[in-house]
């Protein structure tokens, strides 16, 4: 990844933690003429539409002042469901929703389908055909499922 995208995903991150969110993931794709930026943010709550604005007018101001792309369009937004969880920190919105998870075990790998029931320090607690415990560390890849009920 070139410089300036170094930066602005600094500057991304920055500005996440400046509201109190954290920055997931960055994307970019597109020409040098029709550049495009998407910018993925969450938080421990659930985030507005106004906080990614806020996110996005910050973004832009400091990458025009920086001069560090002369045409772009900035998207900021949250990940939506189809990506997984990175950190330990969304997972506590995500109380008492269905997962897929994906975990290492002492040589393998295991995939459940569980309801997050309870977070203690870095333990996650599931419920499926029975209650698991898994360690943060050794998770691979966490989903939120969708249900409609």
């Amino acid at each position: 990844m070139n410089q300036n995208f170094e930066n602005i995903r600094e500057i991304s991150q920055l500005v996440a933690e400046q509201n109190n969110l954290f920055l997931i993931d960055m994307i970019v794709r597109g020409s040098e003429f029709s550049r495009v930026i998407e910018v993925f943010i969450d938080g421990e709550k659930n985030i507005s539409a106004d906080e990614c604005a806020l996110v996005s007018r910050e973004i832009c101001k400091q990458i025009d002042e920086k001069e560090l792309l002369k045409s772009y369009r900035l998207d900021v937004s949250s990940p939506g469901v189809d990506r997984p969880l990175i950190y330990l920190k969304q997972y506590s919105k995500h109380l008492n929703r269905l997962l897929e998870v994906e975990f290492k075990t002492s040589d393998t790998s295991s995939t459940f389908i569980g309801r997050l029931v309870s977070i203690e320090n870095d333990i996650l607690t599931f419920q499926s055909n029975k209650e698991i415990k898994i360690k943060f560390s050794d998770i691979i890849t966490a989903k939120v499922l969708v249900s409609f009920n």
